[in-house]
């Protein structure tokens, strides 16, 4: 990190302002070259004129010097802040790099700043979800994980798996001494007490996954039942064809909407049939693909028809799938009754028609507002979830030889697991590891 780095780091467009961040040993340096007239002093905010290679002037605009290790990155950061828009940022983008900075990668200012110590993965996450949060509940997790509660929980489990392990050594060097005969069974309560904590929060984050990324809805029936319609009604536009030939939709259609402080991305799925047409029978199996991956299954069943085989497949799907929230509609009851309730009445159906989802809507309401935060913790991303379903695999694989008194393997899958909850804060420092995870951020960040 003996190079000096240079970014835009707000959005690239017309606003009121723009932010181009240099990061490095020659930051002052450099800030000299673009800001000539300016005397940086730490964290104070001047007004002076900007100037490119030529010096020729840019713009107008203010200058922020952060003095190491006082900063973001823990290295000398200089900011201008420049009028919004497009030329003007990369005018004196270009004069910095000109002065002598390089390019930064995507996500390198967060990278050194983990590697200098003034974050962890845990905020350094964060930091990146916080950019692309979509609700307000989402911003409330991530906000708890800048505050270094997950660290906290995890340093508090680290702890707990190498007290276990020191325990356990102790035992091995000193098996001739004389030791508490219940210590076992203390190491065991110790365990279960560590993996009852580490499912209770991989199981609330799996539930809640959807707070960070959006749920997914997926809309299923037989063909004509009216999904396209009730996708179109969720969207106040025509977004899906609708027709009376069945296997119209013969894709999945994906839309995002806002219910409340929600994201919710709706799924319109092809009909699900037998079918003997190529094109749509790809369509129907990227339908129940589409149902494998849904927080939410949203079945319709058209009350003006007749229950038949068609319908029977989408109550076998749904029981198939009882792992799943699921939401029965009974469609098109304007219409005369044809349908056999009786059949699906053990899923409380909720009856709408087109002109009246309304109670369709108060349902969804509900669901999505069972996912709310509450006191607990969550993880936000997928690398941390993984992370905790190793841990507690080790976890796992540690209690057989606990009883057989196998103290040396016991303490191998223990530090396995001390191994894979570090992976959450500190990993270890694999710079191929390191460079993936930072590429996922935006540039300037």
């Amino acid at each position: 990190m003996k190079d000096t780095i240079s970014a835009i780091a707000t959005a690239i467009g017309v606003a009121s302002i723009s932010i181009i961040r240099v990061s490095g040993p020659k930051a002052k340096e450099i800030a000299s070259k673009v800001a000539p007239k300016a005397t940086l002093r730490p964290r104070e905010a001047i007004l002076t004129p900007f100037f490119d290679k030529n010096q020729e002037m840019i713009d107008q605009g203010i200058i922020l010097y952060f003095k190491a290790p006082n900063s973001f990155t823990g290295e000398d950061i200089v900011e201008f802040h420049s009028h919004g828009g497009v030329a003007i940022a990369q005018e004196i983008l270009e004069s910095t790099l000109a002065a002598g900075a390089r390019l930064a990668k995507a996500g390198e200012f967060s990278k050194r700043a983990f590697l200098n110590g003034k974050i962890d993965l845990t905020k350094a996450e964060a930091i990146a979800k916080i950019i692309e949060a979509k609700s307000s509940d989402a911003l409330k997790i991530l906000a708890r994980q800048l505050k270094g509660e997950l660290k906290e929980f995890v340093d508090k489990a680290r702890d707990d798996l190498l007290q276990a392990i020191a325990y356990s050594e102790v035992m091995i060097d000193y098996a001739e001494e004389d030791i508490p005969s219940d210590i076992l069974e203390k190491l065991e309560i110790k365990l279960l007490n560590l993996k009852r904590d580490l499912e209770n929060i991989l199981d609330s984050s799996l539930r809640r996954k959807g707070l960070i990324e959006g749920f997914k809805l997926a809309i299923i029936g037989k063909p004509n039942v009216g999904k396209s319609s009730l996708l179109n009604s969720l969207l106040n536009y025509e977004r899906a064809i609708v027709s009376e030939i069945a296997g119209t939709t013969r894709d999945t259609i994906e839309e995002s909407i806002r219910i409340k402080s929600h994201i919710v991305r709706v799924v319109d799925t092809a009909g699900i049939r037998d079918s003997k047409d190529q094109i749509e029978k790809i369509g129907i199996k990227r339908s129940l693909n589409s149902v494998k991956e849904a927080d939410i299954i949203v079945a319709l069943f058209d009350s003006s028809r007749e229950f038949d085989e068609e319908d029977q497949k989408i109550v076998d799907l749904l029981e198939k799938n009882k792992d799943k929230i699921q939401i029965i509609l009974l469609n098109k009851i304007d219409l005369k009754m044809k349908f056999d309730i009786k059949k699906i009445e053990k899923f409380s159906p909720i009856k709408i028609s087109k002109d009246n989802i309304k109670p369709f809507l108060d349902k969804l309401e509900k669901v999505l507002e069972s996912f709310s935060v509450e006191e607990e913790l969550i993880l936000s991303s997928n690398r941390q979830i993984e992370a905790v379903k190793e841990t507690i695999k080790s976890i796992n694989e540690a209690f057989e030889p606990l009883k057989k008194e196998e103290l040396e393997f016991f303490s191998y899958h223990l530090q396995e697991a001390v191994s894979k909850i570090s992976q959450i804060t500190t990993p270890y420092q694999n710079e191929e590891i390191l460079d993936k995870m930072f590429s996922e951020f935006c540039l300037g960040k």
